[in-house]
């Protein structure tokens, strides 16, 4: 199979095309073969050194991907060869990722695709949606006619997040670039805010007549949770992707809570988001697709942390 394999860690020029066996579906997994992969900034983190997870040259990285099901191991039940699926594959120890175009993952991380979305679609879901769905629906439990505020509403995660927030029935405040201020008002926010030009927490406070934001979902990091407390009610949720910075001290005196949020591996999850996409209350928001031998590329745009929605690699037609 040809596969996309990193040798050492580095920038996006590591990733070098290679053939390489064909894995074989294990007791209670999967062999899927991938039409599309997700790409995603824990990958480029990955990809610089993955040391944390585990894991240490050769490798073959990705997470997300969509495909068809080739052939299923024993003990698997409720698939068969043939059926669409989507997953987000293991992260730590597992040195066989989807930018390949044969896969071998755990029957129970994979669900059905949704038969609305193509497999570019699908493939941008698992990480950045089942992340904003873990914040916005699980965690958070935004409620309706509740106020959200969603830092980087244009992104993987927050594209997800603003149009989940939306369908819970929730008003919706996001932040974005100028350039992507039409977006995300396209995604569903009642409020676009250009970071760039506004200040986040002023205009909180303004359309909420001084009482602060329900919750927030920050999806960018540095000091925004920080920033972001006199702009959430008291009593309010707050919720974060990376380790926020600077003193959190306004968060007790407030009675606040903050979640921390590293989206686990799992196909209810999957299952769940489905229905939204069914129902056309969501779609993911697909920055590019270009070809797995451009992988190298779509690294170049993760690490410059700017764009706008999913980059998609197609490793296959289907």
């Amino acid at each position: 199979m040809r596969a996309m394999v990193i040798d050492q860690f580095g920038g996006p020029e590591v990733f070098q095309a290679r053939e390489m066996d064909r894995p074989e579906a294990g007791p209670g997994e999967l062999l899927v073969r991938v039409i599309c992969a997700g790409t995603n900034p824990v990958d480029a983190k990955m990809r610089q050194n993955a040391d944390w997870a585990g894991l240490a040259p050769p490798l073959v990285l990705g997470q997300d991907a969509s495909g068809i099901v080739e052939s299923v191991g024993p003990g698997v039940t409720g698939f068969s060869p043939g059926d669409e699926v989507y997953y987000m594959d293991e992260l730590f120890g597992n040195t066989m990722g989807t930018y390949a175009e044969y896969n071998a993952v755990p029957a129970r991380l994979v669900a059905h695709k949704p038969p609305s979305l193509s497999h570019e679609q699908a493939a941008a879901v698992p990480l950045a949606g089942g992340t904003a769905w873990e914040a916005i629906v699980r965690r958070m439990q935004v409620r309706p006619g509740e106020t959200v505020l969603i830092h980087g509403g244009a992104g993987g995660v927050g594209s997800f997040a603003v149009q989940f927030a939306k369908a819970a029935g929730a008003r919706v405040l996001a932040t974005a670039g100028a350039r992507n201020q039409d977006v995300i008002r396209q995604l569903g926010a009642d409020v676009a805010i250009d970071y760039s030009a506004e200040d986040f927490a002023e205009v909180a406070l303004r359309e909420t007549g001084g009482k602060g934001v329900d919750a927030t979902f920050d999806t960018v990091g540095g000091d925004l949770i920080r920033r972001s407390l006199p702009a959430t009610r008291p009593f309010g949720r707050l919720a974060c992707i990376l380790t926020p910075e600077g003193t959190l001290g306004g968060l007790s005196s407030r009675n606040q809570t903050l979640h921390g949020i590293f989206v686990m591996r799992e196909a209810e999850r999957l299952r769940d988001m489905s229905a939204a996409f069914e129902q056309g209350l969501a779609r993911p928001l697909i920055g590019e697709v270009m070809p797995l031998e451009q992988v190298s590329r779509a690294h170049e745009r993760l690490d410059s942390g700017h764009g706008t929605g999913k980059l998609i690699l197609r490793v296959a037609e289907g």
